[in-house]
Formats: C-alpha cells, structure tokens, sequence
C-alpha cells in the first residue's frame, strides 16, 4: 500500500475534454463571424477518460498506446499545460517537461539566446546559466552552431539542446514525450545515460514513446492508453508485452 507521503505524482479520475468543430471555415473572418452568431457546431470530444494512477518518487513509468490513444494529452495534463474539466492531479517538486520539439524556443533567435530564453522559461536564473552554459552546449553537440538561428536547425540539434537545458540540473520530476525518437542513436544512448542518472538520483520519470525496448530498458512500471482509456497498468514488460500482440 502507497503511503501519501511517498506520492509525488496523483492523477485522480482525470477527464479531459476538447471541443471540435464539425464545420470547415474557410478563414477567421468566417470564423469569428458565425462564433459571434452562435452558428458554430462543435462536437465535444474526450481525449481521456476517468485516468486514476499514483507515482512513486523516483519510479520510472512508460506510457504506451497508439496514436491518439492519449499519451501526450496526459502527460500534459501532469505538466499543468491542460486543465482537467473532472478529477485532479497532485505534484509534488519541480517539472521538467520535454513535451514538444521546439517550446520555449525561438526559431528567429540563436543558438546561444535560446539557451537563455528557455532555461528562464525553466526557472533558472541568468546566473546559473552562464555557470552551466558550457556543460549545455557540449552535452547538446551544438558549440559550431551557437550563433546559428535556431530556425536553420535539425529537429535532432534542436532535439539535443531542449534535453541538455531542460536535464542541467536533477528535477522532481522529468516528463519526456518522443523527443528521443529525432535523434541518432548515440544522441539517445546518452540521454538515456543521463536519465538514469538522473533515476539513480531520485528524479521520477514519466516517458512516452513508440519504442517498445527503450520503454522496457527505462521504465519498471508502464500503462496502456486505448482512446483516452487505461487498458492496462502495471509491471513495464508485461503492459509492453501485451500491448505488443494487440
């Protein structure tokens, strides 16, 4: 039995619901005008359905399903970007998400301005950047880049930098969604280095991806989304086994 003070992750009989429009509009004039008319027709949609899980600090959980099953959805919805319209979810300690290739960057700026721009987005200060900004640009491979935009980037340059900034320093919790998926296979045998580093340190890990071995190798326990429903939860190899013949 999971003692209260152990949890550092509670999502509890989350709901979370999008309105989608049935209609095309052809441009927002069009838009604006039938919303102000009320003459739009949206089509209420549920992306998860009565989600209950709890997280042990320093746990590693791997969440698996197809596309649009939920996954991103939910691990944003720990994140706090969305709001559950029913249930709730508790943290405890910092988040570190690494949600979606390219937040908290700008395209039109460099290299060495983002690494600025989206530690501040994280929290840090200026000065803990500039000690760490070395050890972000070597762990990211990007130090021939640094006064490169970061629009003129790969999504896997792009992909190392967000992970070099975002794991500088060991957070509560780090929240990873396919961002491993861009880069080489060197890229991601040393962010999984570092993860369980950062594992070993008592980081709690929450990790997305469509790599069933990378989710058995990182994480002991793992759940099944089926269009925004748990199908499964439990041990890692066993949820990605079964989910595997499905």
């Amino acid at each position: 039995m999971q003692l209260e003070e152990e949890l550092i992750v509670e999502v509890n009989n989350v709901f979370i619901q999008f309105n989608m429009a049935t209609e095309r509009v052809s441009h927002l004039k069009e838009y604006v005008i039938k919303l102000l008319k009320h003459q739009l027709l949206f089509q209420k949609f549920e992306a998860l359905k009565g989600i209950t899980f709890n997280v042990k600090k320093g746990e590693a959980w791997g969440i698996v399903g197809a596309n649009g099953s939920g996954k991103s959805t939910l691990l944003k919805t720990i994140s706090g970007i969305l709001k559950p319209y029913k249930g709730n979810v508790k943290i405890k300690g910092t988040v570190s998400p690494l949600i979606e290739l390219g937040a908290g960057f700008d395209g039109e700026m460099t290299a060495r301005e983002n690494i600025f721009l989206n530690g501040c987005v994280l929290g840090y200060t200026e000065e803990f950047l500039k000690e760490k900004f070395d050890e972000i640009v070597d762990f990211a491979e990007v130090r021939e880049f640094l006064d490169v935009p970061l629009k003129n980037f790969s999504s896997g340059m792009a992909a190392r930098l967000g992970f070099a900034i975002a794991t500088t320093v060991k957070p509560d919790i780090l929240i990873c969604d396919e961002v491993l998926a861009v880069g080489d296979f060197k890229f991601q045998e040393k962010c999984e280095k570092r993860m369980n580093d950062l594992l070993s340190g008592g980081t709690t890990l929450l990790f997305v991806s469509h790599s069933i071995e990378q989710v058995k190798r990182m994480c002991k326990k793992a759940i099944w989304l089926d269009h925004g429903e748990m199908k499964m939860i439990g041990e890692a190899d066993e949820v990605c086994d079964l989910y595997s013949k499905s």
